[in-house]
């Protein structure tokens, strides 16, 4: 594979957008007067693909599978199962996000990231509903890990890959809007087979192929072997596989404001369940109907909220308000189960957190792509940005597992509230973006 240095040296075309300032535009706006509705389309359905079905694997059937195998060191395994993945996941992210940037390929840079990613999900589903042991589990989970995390660091660069400035703010709501509908909606889905846990892996090993395949024929990505191919030196290693050093500010203020707001959020998501039944108290029947009704709140609201933050954060031309708004709000949230043990609070819980959830999966989206350091790497920058979502995720059920054994379940609530304020005024100090 051979890349060649760009020796430009002029300064980055900069296009002036709703949200901010874009450099490096792949697409310009006079080339995209329309909205671009299949991949709009696609970048709905992008989220659904692979967050949903692994994800509410990860936080709702793995734990009672868990439960059914060892429930004494449940906790644990949760924990454990969480912080391997994520490392895994972690290293995955940034080397496929940088490895699609320089692919050249007749199917294109993305696709076959995401194509071969699905096809492991899928098979790893497969093979963890039928295992009896935890540490097979845990050892199988590591490559649908490090598989979710090749399809998330090759699937969210698309906008940058297909989309004019002028239109991203709206294509990030379709994604946001369908990143809180896999957040909730296959909780919700992955609730009802709690009873039957095998045949719920079954339907999310399913539903992810299904959904890749349809997300691959909406995009239509073509081959790009007409791409300058990159050649590998210093320079050109340095630019496309660490971390940008140069005018990245805000971007790793983005960075580490999602950081934090993913571990306060994570700790309360990833013991949903036991929360139900060891916090307040419910049978594992009562418990699958309570996650039933907190995903449903956390769907509906997420959603509307989803679809009208985007809109409104571009009329007002303020991206970074709603951002820190979001934040704030999930650390607010946590504070009605930190000291009422009832169903009821975490329903409360739900309310909130999903205005803060769809405000905030609606308006990041944008405020990323506004960060980002140039759009030649924008796979590498945007896995840098999935990096922290994936280490919060990590520390966050690390954290959890120990707080919990050590301090009870109503301490995790009170650490994700100091978690979403660090995470909230890390995106305040963002500059020259509203």
């Amino acid at each position: 594979m051979k890349i060649m240095a760009n020796k430009d040296t002029k300064k980055p075309k900069v296009v002036e957008t709703a949200v901010g300032e874009i450099s490096n535009a792949k697409v310009k706006d006079s080339e995209q007067p329309k909205l671009p509705w299949l991949v709009s389309s696609a970048m709905f359905l992008a989220p659904l693909c692979w967050y949903g079905p692994i994800g509410s694997t990860r936080s709702v059937l793995i734990p009672q599978l868990f439960a059914q195998i060892d429930p004494v060191h449940k906790v644990w395994a949760v924990g454990i199962l969480a912080t391997i993945a994520s490392i895994t996941g972690a290293i995955a992210n940034l080397m496929f996000g940088a490895f699609s940037d320089v692919t050249r390929s007749r199917f294109g840079k993305r696709k076959p990231y995401i194509v071969l990613g699905t096809i492991a999900i899928a098979i790893s589903l497969v093979i963890i509903a039928n295992m009896k042991s935890v540490v097979g589990i845990i050892l199988v989970w590591i490559v649908a890990a490090a598989a979710e995390n090749a399809i998330a660091a090759a699937i969210y660069p698309q906008i940058s890959d297909r989309v004019a400035p002028k239109w991203r703010g709206t294509v990030s709501t379709f994604y946001g809007v369908g990143f809180t509908i896999a957040q909730q909606g296959f909780a919700l889905l992955a609730a009802q087979f709690l009873g039957n846990v095998k045949f719920g892996i079954y339907v999310m090993a399913a539903t992810t192929v299904v959904l890749a395949i349809i997300h691959e024929l909406l995009i239509q990505e073509k081959g790009n072997l007409d791409e300058p191919k990159v050649q590998f030196n210093k320079d050109t290693l340095k630019k496309y596989f660490f971390f940008p050093t140069h005018g990245a500010r805000n971007f790793y203020l983005a960075l580490g404001g999602k950081f934090f707001m993913v571990v306060g959020s994570t700790i309360v998501t990833t013991f949903q369940l036991f929360i139900f039944t060891d916090y307040i108290g419910q049978n594992t029947k009562s418990a699958g109907a309570s996650i039933s009704i907190f995903s449903m709140i956390m769907l509906v609201i997420g959603v509307l909220f989803a679809l009208v933050g985007g809109p409104l954060a571009d009329k007002m031309k303020r991206v970074k308000a709603p951002v820190v708004i979001a934040t704030f709000a999930l650390g607010l949230a946590a504070i009605f189960p930190m000291f009422i043990k009832e169903a009821w609070a975490m329903f409360a819980y739900a309310v909130i957190a999903a205005f803060g959830n769809g405000l905030y999966n609606s308006v990041d989206g944008a405020l990323n792509m506004d960060v980002l350091p140039s759009s030649d790497t924008a796979g590498k920058d945007l896995g840098l940005i999935n990096l922290a979502n994936t280490l919060g995720q990590m520390l966050g059920a690390m954290v959890a597992s120990a707080i919990v054994e050590g301090f009870g379940y109503g301490a995790i609530f009170m650490f994700a509230l100091g978690m979403e304020i660090v995470g909230g005024l890390l995106i305040f100090a963002i500059k020259g973006i509203r």
